[in-house]
């Protein structure tokens, strides 16, 4: 189905502007690309927080319906990634909400709440999600706020502008590591089953963050996708990017071009899916060549017609000719010379066309092929006549830094990137048909990357389907932690991977001061 109108209209009228400072320093998307081959397996990314990970609660207010609790703890993040968070986000701040009585004391749920795009401060989430959750089926939420937002918002940025790509990897590593805080902290309180939750890119976060916990837990991601790629390259979002000043910093510092582009890989390459344009579209490219050959056919006869009426022409010429023997030798000689240059106009005219035929033939094979190629390999968004980036060089999916763009969201937020989580049968995964903001055209399927999970449409847009169906996304997050407590709830404790991490909370820190 085509794009949303809606998506593309809601993102016009919109001011934000994303990464208008460029990529980020070349020393930091290097050390962020090593660590995401860390934090991306589970068996590496477990041990990088100790179970004993301390956690302040700032502030208990109690309610009718509920307690709700505040608190804050150091970024993981920053610990062992020292100099590349920001000063205002280096400590994680998260908001608990509480049932005043669970009904079942073996059966205490809690879900872990995380940030769409723009989505500021904790009202939106606990009003819209949690709140309701906590009336309906008795789940506890705690809404973790998500760095460069709301209390973690860098002084100097504009409401939700990340001023570089490389932003958007440390948000991501950031939430990695802290949702496993939470998690141990839930742990040690008693509560559980766990389970983890988002919208947009909040949902894609919590796909990512629940790769790396080693025991049963509830994904619900809504309105995501397998990864961010689509987002910042072909959809309604790359509206959004100055991608002028994104080339020209990637050109003009050699350290992207030459050595951070060959540390990045596009995982739904070209060629896989080349290879499945080949399979699905060989009756496509067969009628095309039956076309060509038919042109060619056609054109061929065209040429023969046009030579043998030449000949008659010159057949009557020569009579005509020979019935005026009487004429002057200037008249025949002029006659002469006109039939000679005649034939050479009709001579080159006829080679001219063939010529033209065959490299008209040659390009329309080349071109078309290579139209069916990018239409398959990018989603509808980048297909339509409206042009979603303004680009006047050259195709824009040629361009380097779109490419290099590319390749750092698949690097670091594809899922093929990372672990599969402990038990894919409680994902439910929510996606709107006609999403402009998360295409899905041309990327690997949740379903070809988590074999078990769960994915549900919506036959609707990103925007409506945020506006219009918190009510679903809200069963879905219910269905599946009723699904956790029948498979889990009567031996919970004995399952799970045997990951153990290997620092305490004291020598992480002594290690982050010597580092320092």
């Amino acid at each position: 189905m085509p794009p949303s109108k809606l998506d593309s209209i809601y993102r016009r009228m919109l001011i934000t502007r994303f990464f208008e400072k460029g990529w980020g320093t070349p020393e930091n998307l290097q050390r962020l690309f090593e660590f995401r081959k860390i934090i991306s397996r589970r068996e590496t990314c477990y041990k990088l927080v100790p179970q004993d990970y301390p956690v302040e609660i700032t502030k208990n207010e109690k309610y009718a319906e509920c307690s709700i609790l505040e608190g804050k703890f150091m970024s993981p993040f920053e610990l062992h990634m020292p100099g590349v968070v920001p000063k205002a986000a280096k400590e994680a701040h998260f908001q608990v909400i509480l049932p005043k009585k669970w009904r079942d004391e073996r059966f205490k749920p809690m879900c872990i709440h995380l940030a769409g795009t723009g989505d500021h401060f904790y009202w939106r989430r606990r009003n819209f999600i949690a709140k309701p959750l906590l009336k309906e089926a008795n789940i506890g939420a705690i809404i973790l706020e998500n760095p460069f937002y709301g209390l973690r918002k860098p002084d100097q940025q504009v409401r939700s502008n990340l001023h570089n790509v490389s932003d958007i990897f440390v948000m991501g590593g950031c939430l990695i590591l802290e949702c496993l805080v939470l998690l141990h902290w839930c742990e040690r309180n008693g509560l559980g089953p766990l389970g983890i939750t988002g919208l947009s890119m909040g949902g894609h976060m919590a796909s990512l963050a629940a790769t790396n916990w080693p025991k049963p837990l509830v994904l619900v991601p809504c309105l995501s996708w397998s990864t961010a790629a689509p987002v910042f390259t072909t959809g309604v979002m790359s509206q959004s990017i100055n991608w002028d000043m994104l080339e020209t910093q990637y050109h003009s510092d050699g350290k992207y071009s030459e050595r951070l582009s060959k540390m990045v890989t596009v995982v739904d390459d070209a060629f896989a899916a080349g290879q499945k344009f080949i399979k699905n579209f060989n009756q496509s490219l067969q009628a095309l060549k039956n076309d060509i050959n038919d042109t060619r056919h056609v054109q061929r006869e065209h040429v023969d017609e046009t030579c043998n009426k030449n000949i008659e022409v010159d057949s009557l010429r020569q009579n005509q000719l020979e019935e005026k023997n009487n004429n002057s030798i200037f008249l025949k000689e002029n006659l002469a010379k006109n039939i000679i240059s005649n034939k050479s106009v009709e001579l080159v005219k006829s080679e001219s066309s063939e010529k033209a035929l065959q490299t008209e033939i040659k390009n329309s094979k080349e071109q078309s092929a290579l139209t069916k190629l990018m239409r398959f390999i990018l989603p509808m968004a980048a297909q339509s006549d409206n042009k979603k980036i303004d680009i006047t060089k050259t195709n824009w999916w040629e361009r380097e830094a779109l490419q290099f763009m590319r390749g750092m969201m698949d690097e670091c937020t594809h899922l093929k990137n990372f672990s599969v989580p402990f038990d894919t049968s409680l994902i439910i995964a929510v996606c709107a048909k006609d999403d402009a903001y998360v295409p899905r055209e041309g990327c690997a399927s949740l379903e070809e990357i988590w074999p078990g999970v769960e994915v549900r449409y919506l036959d609707a847009g990103h925007v409506s389907a945020y506006v219009l169906h918190q009510k679903l996304f809200r069963s879905c997050i219910v269905e599946a932690f009723e699904r956790s407590k029948q498979a889990y709830n009567m031996d919970k404790e004995n399952i799970g991977e045997n990951i153990k991490p290997t620092l305490t909370y004291e020598e992480l820190v002594n290690k982050y001061t010597n580092s320092i």
